[in-house]
């Protein structure tokens, strides 16, 4: 059948009087398509792989992508993923991306060569950044490739997780789940890593991100994977955007997002207070933020606990850079960018929140 398809498209082609601009623009078409038949007639291959855009550099918003010379995907958004398909397996693909709206192969500002295995799955997540300037850090653009993926869960009855650091600016991070009682699930994940698979029941969890020595809350989201239906599936849920805009363009903020094996627009999970075991800290809280001067601490007497500020790199800043008060702190002398303020009593931190200092 395969055989045939491409029969048929390469007889169309040939019937076509080429006589106007968009006729040029159809036969070009049509001859993409004869190309990347006789691509799959020549390797009986095959690979499955998905293609997750989450590179937040504003220079790749949308993409088009090119393989061995021929555009396959064009107009690739920010934060969506191509469901799985089949590629040819044991022969050199050349990949190519480029900006929206370009001519040809030859205005890709990335260009890979990849042979992916015969009966392989794999996720690819294009993360990085390409500008030269406006992004601090900029690690380059790339494809990050996990060669051991899955569409569909070891068990109907449960869903299977991959986890990738994709957040150019964001720290080392370790992760707990704390609504079920999990516990910490991943130690020390780092940018461009994946983790995982981990099976879990169809059930409701909170994602608990803290600082490489597992001290300090970061941020939290829900992951409802009962209503995101993913039951006898396999998602990839993605650390995605910037910790700290400010220092990268204004780009798109940090979250964690997941993926359907179907592909599409990734799924934001919604944020989540940060846990603390000090039933007085529940109700501590940062007003305004963002702010640019004072910022005012509720819910917490501020002579229990000692004051600790650190930058999104989990870098404590010089106690000469801010002043506590009895409920405030004064953040004038801080640069602009996001902080984690934390709260010390006994020599260890019991509570955290993110501030914005405009």
């Amino acid at each position: 059948m395969p055989g045939f398809f491409c029969f048929m498209l390469n007889s169309i082609t040939l019937l076509k009087s080429v006589t106007s601009e968009k006729q040029k623009a159809m036969k070009k078409l049509y001859f993409s398509v004869i190309l990347g038949c006789l691509i799959l007639q020549a390797s009986a291959q095959t690979a499955r792989v998905q293609v997750v855009h989450n590179s937040a550099d504003a220079i790749a918003d949308m993409v088009d992508v090119y393989i061995n010379g021929s555009l396959t995907l064009d107009d690739v958004s920010f934060r969506t993923a191509s469901p799985f398909t089949d590629l040819p397996a044991d022969v050199p693909l050349i990949v190519g991306i480029a900006e929206e709206n370009s001519a040809s192969a030859l205005d890709a500002f990335y260009t890979e060569t990849f042979t992916l295995e015969d009966g392989e799955t794999y996720v690819i997540i294009a993360d990085g950044i390409e500008s030269a300037t406006g992004y601090n850090p900029a690690p380059p653009f790339d494809l990050h490739i996990f060669d051991m993926g899955r569409e569909a869960a070891s068990s109907p009855t449960m869903v299977d997780v991959l986890v990738h650091h994709g957040s150019t600016d964001a720290p080392t991070v370790d992760v707990y789940e704390t609504e079920v009682g999990l516990g910490q699930v991943i130690d020390d994940l780092s940018y461009t890593e994946y983790e995982g698979y981990f099976e879990y029941p169809v059930d409701n969890y909170t994602i608990q991100l803290r600082s490489a020595d597992g001290t300090q809350g970061i941020a939290a989201y829900i992951a409802a994977l009962e209503s995101l239906g993913a039951q006898g599936v396999a998602v990839t849920i993605i650390a995605s955007g910037f910790f700290d805009p400010s220092q990268n363009s204004n780009g798109p903020a940090f979250g964690l997002y997941a993926v359907s094996p179907l592909g599409g627009a990734m799924i934001p999970l919604p944020p989540a207070p940060l846990s603390v075991d000090n039933e007085e800290l529940e109700g501590f809280s940062i007003y305004p933020n963002p702010a640019s001067e004072v910022i005012r601490l509720g819910g917490v007497q501020l002579s229990d606990y000692r004051v600790q500020i650190t930058n999104m790199l989990g870098r404590r800043l010089s106690d000469d850079l801010y002043e506590v008060g009895a409920s405030e702190v004064m953040i004038g002398q801080l640069a602009s960018g996001t902080y984690v303020l934390s709260l010390i009593n006994g020599g260890q931190v019991v509570a955290s929140r993110r501030f914005v200092k405009q």
